[in-house]
């Protein structure tokens, strides 16, 4: 049968729901170096053309899978378009706007500025799943908010442009996530089918859209394709690709929009710290530095409560307003 149960967290065991947001974690980690090291230290003119990459990847390895009858989801037809919108737009704005802003930005401060998408993801679940959170948590996430700003108002690297692309892919990761959860319970899709025509979907209009504007010349022409190092460092990025999208589908399949976004927080705590000593384009500054450690003093508080409290009152809140909420669309409260 297809993979079309409604994902409700209260049902999966502690057990995978912490071990589907540590395999989120550590293949958000691993992809986030691997990209770094295609764009920055290769210097891989071409971002899409690795999003492609990355799509192309998922596709293919969802497509052999359906085949060999290991999963099990919708053939297409036209009805798919309308169940998965709008997730194929915010997929490629989410894919785009973060390895453009890997590039652009040192890791840490990638890091930093990505905690935004916590406090976006809060605020699209209010009014997209209707929930309410308990205010220990708002004041984490204002935590975050504010250690990110301190940071960010510091950087001696600042690239407008580079922040404005982190900041849009913040939007689009936590559209991505919200409206994923939303959308793991349509009939006909499950987790395998949400990936596969997500990629689908946004890979040949992508692909068009590279070759108007001359990105994909830039990437063929690339020296680097005659390195064997690069090349072995492009497929782990597009095979990391899928890995990541599958992690994340798993982790809000298992736990909730705003769990996956905590659990990328705390990713961000070894990722910003070793930034500092590991790629070479991390300019210090104690305010920087001040600010940092305050957002991910503010992001481990946020995991604390969230995950030591799973089976108590934060954990029932936060199922409540998930599996509570009435078909009419009005707020559910607590």
């Amino acid at each position: 049968m297809p993979d079309t149960t409604p994902p409700d967290s209260g049902e999966h065991s502690a057990l995978l729901r912490f071990s589907s947001a540590l395999f989120y974690a550590g293949s958000s980690f691993l992809i986030t170096v691997v990209n770094k090291t295609v764009l920055t230290s290769y210097r891989f003119p071409s971002y899409t053309f690795l999003g492609i990459g990355q799509m192309v990847t998922t596709v293919v390895v969802i497509y052999a899978a359906k085949k060999s009858k290991t999963v099990q989801f919708q053939d297409f037809d036209k009805s798919i378009f309308i169940k998965i919108f709008p997730l194929p737009l915010l997929y490629v704005g989410n894919q785009i706007t973060g390895l453009a802003s890997t590039k652009k930005l040192s890791l840490p401060m990638f890091t930093v500025l990505r905690k935004f998408t916590i406090l976006m993801t809060m605020i699209l679940e209010v009014y997209i799943l209707r929930k309410t959170f308990p205010r220990r948590l708002v004041y984490s996430v204002v935590t975050i908010v504010v250690g990110a700003m301190i940071a960010a108002s510091s950087d001696l690297a600042f690239d407008m442009r580079a922040y404005t692309f982190i900041l849009l892919n913040d939007v689009f990761t936590a559209g991505s996530s919200v409206y994923t959860k939303q959308k793991l319970g349509v009939e006909g899709l499950g987790k395998y089918g949400v990936l596969f025509y997500n990629a689908l979907i946004i890979a040949i209009p992508t692909l068009l859209a590279s070759a108007l504007t001359g990105d994909l010349q830039k990437a063929v022409t690339f020296e680097g394709w005659f390195e064997t190092t690069f090349i072995f460092c492009f497929f782990l990025s597009c095979i990391m690709g899928f890995v990541l999208m599958y992690s994340i589908i798993l982790c809000s399949y298992y736990n909730s929009a705003l769990t996956t976004s905590v659990v990328g927080a705390v990713k961000n705590v070894a990722v910003a710290y070793i930034g500092i000593f590991v790629g070479g384009d991390y300019l210090f500054s104690w305010t920087n530095f001040i600010g940092l450690s305050i957002c991910m003093s503010g992001g481990l508080a946020y995991s604390y409560i969230t995950f030591s409290t799973k089976s108590s009152q934060v954990a029932t809140e936060e199922w409540k307003t998930d599996i509570t909420q009435d078909p009419t669309g009005r707020k559910v409260t607590i």
